[in-house]
């Protein structure tokens, strides 16, 4: 392939990620249909055209294109939160945890994972893992204690001693 063709390819990528960022995930999917071949940038595409379809709520048709850029890059952490996000609406919560978990074991320096692993692990009635990684993302990032009063994911871990430990506004033991 031209070096040429390789740039013009990553300027379609780039015009899909910005209709993304403009909220307009319509335009994004069809940049992103109009080749079945990337060359060389088919995880970009994957990932692109995955959150293009979470951002459209169809969880099961993101599933496929996040499932291959997981498997082009294994450790990514936004393929693994956007992974987590679609199984999670898919009633598939232990397939949302295992991707979880196993980018945590590579990135464990990722606030964001530890937190995700919470609101699931909580969902899935397993307060003391829930317990245990929302106390690593919180330790690996304070400012994500503000979003723990409005997690709808912790509910079942509400009137948990350790769990309103973690909560804004109330000093640990």
């Amino acid at each position: 392939m031209s070096r040429i063709s390789q740039d013009q390819i990553r300027r379609r990528l780039d015009e899909a990620e910005g209709y993304l960022l403009l909220e307009l995930p319509l335009r994004s999917l069809e940049i992103l249909e109009s080749r079945a071949d990337w060359a060389g940038m088919q995880f970009e595409a994957c990932l692109l055209k995955g959150e293009a379809l979470r951002e459209l709520n169809r969880y099961r048709e993101a599933l496929k294109p996040l499932e291959m850029a997981s498997a082009l890059r294994p450790a990514d952490s936004r393929v693994a939160l956007a992974l987590g996000w679609c199984y999670k609406r898919t009633n598939r919560l232990a397939q949302a945890i295992d991707s979880l978990e196993r980018v945590a074991r590579e990135q464990p320096g990722d606030a964001l994972i530890h937190y995700n692993l919470a609101c699931y692990w909580s969902l899935a009635g397993t307060a003391s893992k829930a317990i245990e990684a929302l106390a690593t993302a919180l330790e690996l990032n304070p400012e994500l204690r503000g979003l723990v009063p409005l997690e709808a994911d912790f509910d079942r871990l509400r009137g948990n001693p350790d769990f309103e430990r973690m909560v804004p506004g109330r000093a640990p033991a």
